[in-house]
This record gives structure tokens, sequence and C-alpha cells, in this order.
């Protein structure tokens, strides 16, 4: 009788694993590592491009333009005619109403996810055959050919941007400067208040020429 009840005491034993299930575990790990690297690297096309132009020595982030601002620039841009470009055109918003006011408008975007919205969104306003976007760095773009530009600078880029205008572009030409003036050109026109505040300064000379400047702020004794 003990040695019964001792057999019916004693544990079951322990039931082993399936040798399936490292191979599983293994599949799972590498599903998991695999997801997450997919996810970093999605995470690393959508974000530097907006990154980027901030390890620049000079750059020129994204803000979009305010509706009061465009206003403005449309305002300055009333009775003049020809090709137009904006400088940093960001989401299109500039090109696309300039286009709507009858210009044939370029932006020039260093950020190719803005590019490729901005070419949606004048494809959608219907205005895509007026309107161009470029991949591009503004440095490295002739603006020769065109008689009204845009720019939405910071003040850092101002002065190298003056330099490269007034040696490209000709003497019919309008340079609208939002958010920031150029340091030593005087503006023929200002709209705006605030940050809405919109310059324009036209050239008075062809290009080529050596007077050719627009009028420049007087130097003042120290």
């Amino acid at each position: 009788m003990v040695s019964k009840a001792l057999v019916a005491e004693s544990p079951a034993p322990l039931a082993q694993g399936s040798p399936e299930e490292p191979s599983r575990r293994r599949q799972w790990g590498l599903l998991a590592t695999g997801a997450v690297g997919g996810v970093l690297v999605a995470l690393y096309a959508v974000v530097t491009p907006f990154l980027a132009p901030a390890l620049r020595k000079v750059c020129l982030p994204f803000v979009p333009a305010t509706s009061a601002q465009i206003q403005n620039v449309l305002k300055m841009l009333q009775g003049r005619s020809g090709s137009l470009a904006d400088i940093g055109s960001g989401d299109g918003r500039v090109v696309i109403a300039a286009a709507k006011m009858g210009f044939k408008a370029v932006g020039y975007e260093l950020n190719p996810w803005l590019v490729w919205y901005s070419r949606y969104r004048a494809w959608r306003d219907g205005v895509h055959h007026n309107t161009k976007f470029y991949i591009s760095d503004l440095w490295k773009v002739s603006f020769s050919h065109y008689t009204n530009v845009v720019i939405f600078g910071v003040p850092q880029m101002m002065p190298q941007l003056e330099k490269k205008l007034k040696e490209e572009l000709e003497s019919n030409a309008r340079i609208i400067a939002c958010r920031f003036p150029f340091p030593c050109w005087i503006p023929d026109h200002t709209t705006g208040e605030g940050i809405d505040t919109v310059w324009a300064y036209d050239l008075k000379c062809p290009r080529g020429s050596e007077s050719k400047s627009l009028e420049t702020t007087p130097a003042t004794e120290s």
C-alpha cells in the first residue's frame, strides 16, 4: 500500500518543449528587427530633407507663408509682367498664387518632398501649365532670365543674395523680399507690418554695367 501511495504522489514528468519553438522565436525576432529598421529608414528619408538645410552654413528653413504675406507679395506684383522665380518656394503657395495672376512662375526648393507636394498643389489648383518646380540649390541657379524674383530669406543669406541678384538680373527686374529686407538696398516700395512686411526693389542699371546697382543705404560715420 505504501509503495502505491508513493507512486501516486510522485510528480508527473515535465513536458519537453517543441523543437519548433526556438525557430519560431528567431523568426519573430528577425521580423521585429526588420520592422524597426524599416521604420527608422522611412523616418530618415522623410526627416532628412527638412533637417539638411539647417546643417548648411547659410540655411533657408521652411516656414509657410501667411495669407497676409502672400497678399502683400501679390500687391507688389500688380502691374508687373514677365517671368517670376520664387527662391526657396517651400510648399509652392507663392508660385501658385502668382500663376493665378497670369505669371509664368517657377519655384526653386532644396527639399524634394516640398517640390513634389508643390507640383501636386499646382495640378490640383489647375495652374500646373504655368508653374514649374525644381529641386535646386539657389546658389547654383542663375536668375538672369527672370524679371520678378521673390525671396523669403533669413538675415545670414541676404548680403550674399544681394550680390548675386545684382550681378545676374536685368534693369527691369523687381526683387520682392519677405520677412527680412536686404541690408544695403533702399526699397522702392514697402507694404505690410511686422512679420508680414514686404519690400520691393527695382534695378536701375542694365546688367553688365559697371555702375549697375540699386540705391544703397549711405554709409554712416562711426
